[in-house]
């Protein structure tokens, strides 16, 4: 075969520290652009982003050149210096550390970006920890609960 053909597809979720509700509907938007440039300069593309304001999600096309790891390594810390330079209220953020990322199909491509879109809506009812570990339970990834906080 003559070049590579990928198709790799993320679910990813991650919050801020102790979920402090910092990210306000003034940046929301300009956050998840820039995490979209934060994707791009790394082969990657955002396919979908929303959350709430304590944590986000992200719909990912992973690039053939680089691992989940780098690419959240330099998506939570290049978007965490961008944040703390948006104003003095927001001079302390930080992201969680970890995160979970989750492996979809193509096929369920419509469904997250739906799911990711209705956020607000979801997190009136659902707690941010419930969420996760229902992720979690899903993906049968084994967790203790002491480290979710």
């Amino acid at each position: 075969m003559a070049t590579t053909y990928v198709s790799i597809l993320l679910h990813v979720i991650f919050s801020t520290k102790l979920r402090a509700p910092l990210i306000t509907p003034s940046i929301e938007p300009d956050l998840h652009a820039y995490i979209g440039g934060v994707c791009k300069s790394n082969s990657c593309v955002l396919l979908a982003a929303n959350g709430t304001t304590d944590h986000v999600h992200l719909l990912i096309s992973l690039g053939k050149t680089v691992s989940i790891s780098e690419l959240m390594l330099q998506v939570k810390r290049d978007s965490s210096t961008w944040i703390k330079s948006q104003g003095q209220e927001f001079a302390g953020f930080r992201w969680q550390e970890g995160y979970g990322a989750f492996s979809i199909g193509q096929s369920q491509v419509d469904a997250v970006r739906r799911y990711i879109a209705g956020q607000k809506e979801h997190h009136k009812t659902v707690p941010f920890r419930d969420e996760l570990i229902e992720f979690l339970r899903r993906y049968e990834i084994p967790f203790e609960e002491r480290y979710l906080d």
